[in-house]
């Protein structure tokens, strides 16, 4: 059968009917098979942008299939795209590898990726020629100057929401800090931010 020609909805169901039937069937690679081609690359993404390197990454990605295979039985179409249910799945996997690790680096120095995805989608250009990339570096120096410049503690949860996907709840967690802290430190930081920007003229006044 040609798993890869079924939509979301029905390979799932396949894959819980041939996990059902014996979780050696050939079918169920397959049919799993099929289903990482699809998603794979975007739950690897969603896992090194929180645990910050390959191998760990790579070891989240094929977990999060191996659970989603045991658990496809729980999926509901209705509830949520396959997609957004897999990256919910990595998520809460690579955050829960954060906090396995003793050292915790991350928790110390969350920093800002030196790309900020301003020039690609996907990883594809999204504009060519040199004056546009001249003006899209300048403008991710500009933002990195000014994120160097916000307080410690408003950098670091600011780095923990959008580049480590993580939830006001999860910050509030993983720093021990009240989540009330967290919030009112993503409230001054964003605010900041806005200010700065509208001070370089990156974005327009209210």
């Amino acid at each position: 059968m040609d798993y890869s020609s079924l939509d979301d909805a029905d390979l799932m169901a396949a894959i819980t009917r041939l996990f059902g039937k014996s979780p050696s069937d050939p079918g169920l690679n397959e049919a799993v098979s099929a289903l990482y081609d699809r998603y794979g690359r975007l739950i690897y993404n969603v896992a090194i942008h929180i645990v910050g390197d390959v191998e760990t990454a790579e070891e989240i990605t094929q977990d999060v299939f191996v659970r989603a295979c045991e658990a496809a039985g729980d999926y509901r179409a209705g509830l949520a795209k396959v997609g957004t249910w897999l990256v919910s799945i990595s998520r809460h996997r690579a955050i829960d590898e954060l906090r396995r690790r003793s050292s915790r680096p991350e928790k110390d120095n969350v920093d800002w990726p030196d790309d900020i995805g301003m020039d690609t989608v996907g990883g594809l250009p999204l504009f060519d020629g040199p004056e546009t990339q001249v003006e899209i570096s300048m403008q991710q120096h500009n933002i990195r100057k000014i994120v160097a410049g916000l307080p410690p503690d408003q950098r670091q949860v600011l780095g923990l929401a959008y580049f480590k996907g993580m939830s006001h709840s999860q910050i509030a967690e993983y720093l021990g800090e009240p989540l009330g802290t967290i919030k009112s430190r993503l409230r001054l930081g964003m605010q900041k931010l806005r200010d700065n920007f509208i001070e370089q003229g990156m974005i327009d006044p209210p």
